[in-house]
């Protein structure tokens, strides 16, 4: 076979395989505001969401973030998002990792504290995206009625689309999504004994 006989091949190959893909487009009509959850136990949930954040910053969305557990690290992200402050209102209302403050009724209070924001936030028409950062965490630990949030979820306004990140989301909130992504660790170098850097993980 010459290599022009193979160029034809691979060009009829995908000019068929473009045409199920237009098909496969043209059939999607529905638009909507989703609700995604990121999970799983590998690195990048709350990296994606913000990745997603910039890409909705990007086409002039008003967007808001409500972080559950992070609040002692000054993270990248924040800073580099803080130059988009008109488009930006972040909230980051947790007090760090659940075992750094061992105390449970200041992790549910602060919990509280930071759903009554994420209310206030999906409440406004001007806001196109809410991030809520780890709140799959506080769900976990039961730091909130999963029934309530879950159904508060279920009835936001029809276009807003709400992201929840963190690991072990659970059952009830994962069958409310309209996209989950489980990230899957294979390798992380923190088993390696490497330390968690900045503009990598923070």
């Amino acid at each position: 076979m010459t290599e022009s006989d193979d160029a034809a091949r691979h060009r009829a190959k995908m000019i068929k395989r473009k045409a199920v893909q237009d098909r496969e487009v043209a059939s999607k009509t529905l638009e909507k505001g989703l609700l995604i959850v990121n999970t799983g136990p590998g690195k990048g949930k709350s990296t994606a969401a913000f990745g997603l954040m910039l890409r909705a910053l990007g086409r002039g969305f008003r967007v808001g973030v409500v972080q559950f557990v992070k609040g002692a690290w000054e993270t990248g992200e924040r800073l580099a998002l803080e130059r988009f402050a008109d488009q930006i209102e972040w909230h980051t209302m947790g007090e760090g990792f659940t075992w750094e403050t061992q105390d449970r009724a200041r992790d549910v209070a602060a919990a509280e504290r930071a759903w009554g924001k994420a209310g206030e936030l999906m409440a406004r028409d001007d806001i196109r995206l809410v991030v809520l950062d780890e709140l799959n965490i506080a769900l976990r630990y039961d730091y909130l009625p999963l029934a309530d949030v879950v159904a508060a979820l279920r009835a936001r306004r029809p276009d807003l689309h709400v992201v929840v990140t963190g690991r072990n989301a659970k059952p009830e909130l994962i069958e409310a999504a309209d996209l989950v992504t489980e990230m899957t660790l294979v390798k992380h170098h923190f088993a390696a004994g490497v330390k968690a850097q900045e503009g990598i993980e923070f």
